[in-house]
């Protein structure tokens, strides 16, 4: 099958439906979805960017649906080591917009450091591609709103890496908060867990063969290389990220998102504070590693937002999680958090209904009104989730019909945007004001400089 032809087959489906002899994989149900397809003709050509251990695991993930064509990484080892992963096939890049002007590539799978992922995302929907990428979605509340037009203008297909929303426990406590089965909603809590961010003085060092660090930091300020400011620890510095708030807080807070029935809204207000374990100065991670945000949104629904200081964990080169003396705690939570706050020791969120509560994680679903299912499930009538089981395969059946997948662009851009709130309050040390329908600050021109970064040539993003 030709190129040309093989994109139109993608496009249409006409080829084995039309035929009768096989049902293309994007058209079956759920047990059918999480398969790879039937066909090598039903495969859209991959090409993946950011090749770092969440890029390549994302990338073995979408290859059950795709053939991997053509790999790129800003780090050549990674690059090489991925071409090696997926046996010599995919072509290797050390600059993704060579790799997007392939016209063969159907699908990006973007894995790149956050303060990459507007960049990336922009350029593949302007070639033309559907895109498949990690959170958080944006750096920046800006970048999210150029983001959901240029999606809306160029009419691709893109799921936002949040796979939470592809599993049934989780779709499970949304749908019982949305039936009302905890009565009326009064509070969400969401709870990350306490990364320590404690770390540095980081010495400079040099450049290892085979980075390109102008590049990898983009639109960042530019700095002298440390290997700490790479590979998985980009996430401590607000340079490139907005810490555990953006990261962990992404998934969570769009679970809460969900089950306030505000997917495309957002709060009014917010007022949240941190604490930053380091020194400032450009040789120490500098994103604050505990944090309590009061987050009022319609309805009268409040939600917190904070680090279960109990759940203490530690990723990359960090020091151990530091105490929490009484005057920060105060700092932190005020005098009228509920005292089970203060104590808290898992992530998840938690929906406060007048009649019930309950609390969801990766680790399992809790509260009465899940007990009480068995013997009272929902109606048939009963509102729904958006049926997916495979946050993967769901992106490649869209791919294919052109439906918009579980996690789009226009919902994660409201979540992220909450995160990315919660950081300004944080950072300014004050309430602000938000309205949801003009995506601005409400009378704080200080606070409105901070919807966007100043980005260093030339690596401006429009």
């Amino acid at each position: 099958m030709s190129r040309s032809t093989r994109r139109e087959f993608i496009r249409t489906g006409a080829g084995l439906a039309a035929a009768g002899s096989l049902t293309p994989y994007w058209l079956t149900g759920q047990r059918a979805s999480a398969e790879e397809p039937a066909s090598k003709n039903d495969r859209p050509l991959i090409g993946a960017v950011g090749m770092g251990s969440r890029g390549m695991a994302i990338t073995v993930w979408a290859s059950k649906f795709g053939d991997v064509a053509a790999v790129c990484d800003l780090d050549r080892n990674h690059a090489e080591e991925a071409r090696k992963i997926f046996k010599g096939k995919p072509d290797v890049y050390d600059d993704y917009r060579k790799l997007l002007e392939r016209k063969d590539l159907d699908v990006i799978i973007n894995g790149t450091p956050d303060h990459w992922h507007t960049a990336v995302n922009v350029a593949a929907c302007r070639a033309g591609k559907d895109v498949y990428t990690e959170k958080p979605l944006t750096l920046t509340i800006d970048e999210g709103k150029l983001l959901c037009k240029v999606v809306e203008e160029t009419g691709r297909i893109v799921q936002v890496g949040t796979q939470q929303r592809s599993d049934s426990r989780f779709q499970t406590a949304v749908e019982l908060v949305r039936n009302g089965r905890l009565g009326t909603l009064r509070q969400v809590w969401v709870s990350v867990p306490y990364w320590s961010t404690k770390g540095g003085p980081f010495p400079d060092e040099p450049v290892p063969d085979g980075l390109d660090w102008n590049m990898y930091q983009g639109q960042a300020p530019e700095h002298a290389y440390c290997h700490q400011r790479t590979h998985g620890v980009f996430r401590w510095w607000y340079e490139y990220a907005g810490g555990v708030l953006t990261d962990w807080g992404n998934h969570h807070v769009d679970i809460a998102h969900w089950g306030m029935d505000c997917e495309h809204g957002g709060p009014s207000s917010v007022d949240a504070r941190g604490l930053f374990p380091n020194p400032q100065g450009p040789q120490y991670y500098n994103t604050p590693d505990r944090f309590f945000a009061r987050m009022q949104y319609p309805r009268g629904v409040e939600l917190l937002f904070f680090s279960a200081l109990n759940q203490r964990a530690r990723y990359g080169e960090v020091e151990e999680n530091v105490e929490t003396s009484p005057e920060e705690m105060e700092k932190l939570f005020g005098k009228d958090v509920p005292e089970e706050i203060l104590t808290f020791n898992r992530d998840g969120i938690m929906f406060l209904g007048d009649k019930g509560r309950v609390f969801v994680n990766r680790g399992g679903l809790y509260g009465k009104p899940v007990e009480e299912l068995k013997e009272n499930p929902l109606p048939d009538g009963a509102w729904r989730t958006y049926p997916s089981t495979d946050h993967m395969a769901n992106f490649f059946e869209c791919v294919k019909s052109r439906k918009q997948p579980c996690a789009p662009v226009q919902i994660e851009h409201r979540t992220v945007t909450a995160c990315h709130l919660t950081n300004i309050s944080l950072r300014l040390n004050r309430k602000i004001a938000w309205d949801p329908k003009t995506q601005q600050i409400v009378g704080d021109t200080e606070a409105n400089a901070w919807l966007k970064r100043n980005q260093r040539a030339p690596y401006v993003i429009v």
